[in-house]
């Protein structure tokens, strides 16, 4: 559905896409997550027909966006800034997009504005800026979009307001085989909803894999040796020959983990050596994302929340 390709983007000597390769499945929900600045709006307004590329491809349904009326019929984007829709009410936007787009549904429209709780006859200058994403995403939607772009679209709703729209996007996918691409900077909101996730980093694609699979292979070990802390370490080195070990913390006699490889190596481990205490605790999809990009620094603690 959504396939980008070597992207390259520059803004006055500044590369912000530095050849970005992603693959976002029909049908699916792609959680595009990185810091501020990372590349995901750049994404999104190339995708859209926005910008242009300075290099390399950005496609949907096979074919480049750009001044293409028939693909951008299909598609909705609905950006992080949503100042330029101030100047209409909710029923101005309508009389103007349903005039815009083919499949424009006047019932979709009115069922979510009404389950926001919108006034439609209100001029958007005076919405909240959380009423004003209410707002837009119910256009966006009532544009029957076969692929729906959004750059952060829930930031600054409330906790009700944020799952209304998750489970409009979960029921326009299941319902019509709609694709979604949504970028945000914190992890914890998409985990529970996206089927595949995308992890850029200063304009490059770090890591790429289906939601189910962002875990498999590491693995976070609670381990004791009690007060033999040199069996210990030559038991963790040894265990580093088998599997990469890629952090170890202390608390007291007790030793936390981050090992990634085969879980059936590191039970015969376990069975070798013999420890006190040996748990395997399932890792969060934040812990992985930490440890993929290689590290806890603030850029990367501020993604997962």
């Amino acid at each position: 559905m959504i396939k980008v390709s070597g992207l390259v983007k520059d803004f006055d000597g500044f590369r912000a896409l530095d050849g970005v390769d992603m693959d976002v499945p029909g049908g699916s929900i792609y959680g595009l997550v990185g810091t501020n600045g990372a590349g995901k709006t750049t994404i999104l307004k190339l995708l859209a027909g926005v910008l242009s590329a300075d290099g390399g491809k950005a496609e949907i349904f096979g074919m480049p966006v750009g001044d293409n009326i028939r693909v951008k019929d299909r598609i909705a984007f609905i950006p992080d800034d949503l100042g330029y829709y101030s100047a209409y009410s909710m029923n101005e936007a309508e009389r103007l997009l349903r005039g815009l787009y083919s499949r424009w549904d006047a019932e979709t429209f009115g069922g979510i504005a009404s389950a926001f709780g919108l006034d439609r006859g209100q001029k958007l200058s005076r919405f909240s800026k959380g009423m004003r994403k209410q707002a837009v995403f119910a256009m966006a939607l009532a544009t029957e979009p076969d692929c729906l772009l959004l750059d952060e679209p829930i930031d600054g709703l409330d906790p009700v307001a944020r799952r209304k729209v998750w489970e409009h996007i979960v029921g326009a996918s299941a319902d019509r085989g709609m694709t979604t691409l949504v970028s945000s900077h914190n992890l914890r909101e998409m985990e529970g909803f996206c089927d595949r996730i995308g992890i850029i980093d200063h304009g490059a694609m770090k890591l790429e894999r289906e939601l189910d699979d962002m875990t498999s292979g590491i693995h976070k070990l609670q381990v004791s040796f009690g007060a033999e802390r040199d069996a210990a370490k030559g038991a963790y080195d040894e265990l580093d020959t088998r599997a990469s070990v890629r952090k170890i913390s202390s608390v007291g006699s007790v030793d936390y983990l981050i090992v990634k490889g085969e879980r059936d190596e590191l039970l015969r481990w376990r069975d070798e050596k013999r420890p006190l205490v040996f748990d395997m605790v399932p890792m969060t999809l934040e812990e992985v994302f930490v440890y993929e990009l290689g590290g806890e620094n603030d850029a990367v603690k501020s993604i997962i929340g």
